[in-house]
């Protein structure tokens, strides 16, 4: 007879996992910011919502995951970033409904509870909470054998912002005149990993392609999503942005019909959008017709403001970057998004 319990032998580890929560202790403190309260293991997480002075408070939430961009983190054995994918997919989703992320939630399942990988990953979470200026103020790890593989694991996450009612962003101001500004995406972001694995299947990752710059290709393939939530806040509150569209799975085509009434189209001239390298590489060895590309991707623009003309300078004043002008808002012929 085994040395080992009953739960161990059907192979998990309920001493990993109390590890796993104590190395994770420290990368959550990193989070925490006012409203948040307690701390982790407890059965639920607390926030309170006095402590944000919002006069109509409207909470907004979000929940997505990073799909299987993982299988990259997995294939490269680099599990420090992809934490901060998932907080983005998520926050950038609720900024664009107007909403400052106070909380987020984490999920992991695992085939096997590694302690050192799984804080790497929740290091990346803690990060992508720092950036967004969220409180991590719990998560779930699950250890399921025979549903993953001992290498395998799946994260996703939950997100819940705060919006004052007068502030909050659901397309109903877009007017035909708006101009789209566009603000750069750090890479891929966490869409089209699909199709990127199979353009890259054969490659080790530590390639220098000609397009990329001098950058291995591993690297550019796991770079972090971009979180916009401080660069766009300080808009939203001076009530500057009349729509926002984050750029995810679907490119262009797909989301910037998001922020738009039945009657409205957006223009976007394609020689402003500044494409990334991995993109022009993309479509180079995937052989993908040049049109799809801004089906699939965000191609260099990770977030789209419709904007009134006449407050475009204030914007550009209050971003600390370069801002796009990519197209602007036209009444709707046919198409919602017309590339030119």
């Amino acid at each position: 007879m085994s040395d080992k319990n009953a739960y161990a032998q059907s192979g998990v580890d309920v001493e990993a996992g109390y590890e796993v929560v104590e190395r994770i202790k420290k990368h959550a403190a990193r989070t925490k910011r006012a409203g948040a309260m307690g701390g982790l293991g407890g059965f639920g997480g607390m926030f309170d919502l006095s402590q944000t002075n919002v006069k109509e408070p409207v909470l907004i939430s979000g929940t997505d995951g990073v799909g299987t961009k993982l299988m990259l983190a997995i294939k490269y054995n680099k599990h420090d970033t992809i934490g901060q994918d998932c907080v983005a997919m998520c926050v950038n989703d609720i900024i664009a409904a107007g909403a400052e992320p106070l909380y987020f939630l984490d999920y992991i399942a695992t085939g096997k509870n590694k302690p050192e990988q799984l804080e790497e990953v929740v290091a990346g979470v803690a990060e992508g909470c720092v950036l967004a200026g969220s409180a991590l103020i719990g998560g779930e790890t699950a250890e399921m054998p025979g549903m993953y593989g001992e290498d395998d694991y799946d994260l996703a996450g939950f997100a819940v912002g705060v919006a004052e009612k007068s502030h909050i962003i659901d397309g109903s101001k877009v007017k035909e005149g708006d101009i789209l500004l566009g603000l750069a995406s750090s890479g891929i972001h966490s869409n089209g990993y699909s199709l990127v694995r199979r353009v890259f299947a054969a490659y080790t990752g530590e390639e220098v392609l000609p397009e990329l710059e001098g950058k291995k290709l591993k690297d550019v393939l796991l770079e972090p999503t971009r979180i916009y939530v401080k660069a766009v806040l300080p808009l939203i509150k001076e009530s500057l942005v009349n729509g926002i569209a984050h750029i995810t799975g679907g490119g262009f085509i797909e989301n910037v019909p998001r922020m738009l009434s039945e009657d409205l189209a957006a223009e976007i001239e394609e020689n402003k959008v500044p494409v990334l390298p991995i993109f022009k590489a993309l479509e180079k060895y995937g052989q993908i017709k040049h049109d799809e590309m801004f089906e699939i991707f965000n191609m260099g623009i990770g977030l789209v403001l419709a904007v009134s003309p006449e407050k475009a300078a204030r914007i550009k004043e209050l971003l600390d970057e370069p801002v796009y002008e990519i197209g602007r808002i036209i009444k709707k012929t046919d198409a919602s998004v017309v590339i030119k």
